[in-house]
């Protein structure tokens, strides 16, 4: 005796939040980076789902609690991020998005490329734009040069407040020792984007300067960058 059976019925996929033709993944794949929005770029970099929340989720949360602003968010940091206790973000997606960032101001600086070489203001400025002026507190940092002016070593020196932070002329100079460097450029941002030097500033400028020509160390340059632009102590004569 033949059983004769209910031919199978194919299950009709139920709706997808993250569908194969209109999710990020696919639509790089097809058409490229260009055309992502910034959330769906943030999904990417988020990667995975957790147990309870989708990427897509977690990426328009962590948008909103930045003002729906990439500036905002690039001005982050780990512990920043984990404060905003969403859930689903963790240390690990926290860090992804962090190194997201700093990738993009490694290339947006050239630290990547050739070593650059300073021969004017406006050179250094545009280096530095990019990893200092995403910041919404007072970060200082050093470029250390060679006889060319080439970048040998550039290190972020200190980080402090709003409106300052501490700065240790030694650890700059036992620094340029330890480099071989033949001249430094001193750089901080100003996180209110004013471009005007404060007296503390040019105090620090006038100090480090001093203790550079003991050791024949020539400080090229003193560079406060911000959105607007940026102020050049040798520019404007003012430069010990």
């Amino acid at each position: 005796m033949q059983l004769l059976l209910p031919p199978l019925r194919k299950k009709t996929p139920g709706p997808s939040k993250w569908g194969r033709d209109d999710g990020p993944r696919e639509k790089l794949k097809i058409n490229g980076p260009e055309i992502l929005t910034d959330w769906e770029l943030l999904c990417l970099i988020l990667g995975s789902n957790t147990p309870k929340k989708t990427v897509m989720e977690l990426a328009r949360e962590i948008l909103k609690e930045n003002g729906d602003n990439l500036q905002n968010l690039a001005r982050r940091n780990v512990q920043d991020l984990m404060k905003l206790k969403l859930e689903g973000l963790g240390q690990a997606k926290a860090s992804a998005i962090i190194a997201a960032f700093e990738l993009g101001r490694r290339y947006q600086a050239g630290i990547s490329g050739e070593r650059p070489v300073f021969k004017e203001a406006s050179t250094a400025a545009r280096f530095l734009q990019p990893l200092l002026g995403d910041y919404n507190y007072e970060v200082f940092a050093v470029l250390y040069l060679d006889q060319a002016n080439g970048l040998i070593h550039h290190e972020k020196i200190s980080e402090g407040g709003i409106t300052s932070t501490y700065v240790d002329p030694r650890r700059i100079l036992k620094r340029a020792l330890a480099e071989d460097a033949v001249s430094i450029i001193l750089a901080h941002n100003h996180p209110s984007g004013s471009l005007h030097p404060s007296p503390a500033d040019k105090s620090l400028t006038v100090e480090i300067s001093d203790g550079a020509k003991y050791l024949r160390i020539k400080l090229l340059d003193h560079i406060i960058v911000s959105r607007q632009g940026f102020f050049s102590f040798a520019n404007e004569g003012i430069l010990p």
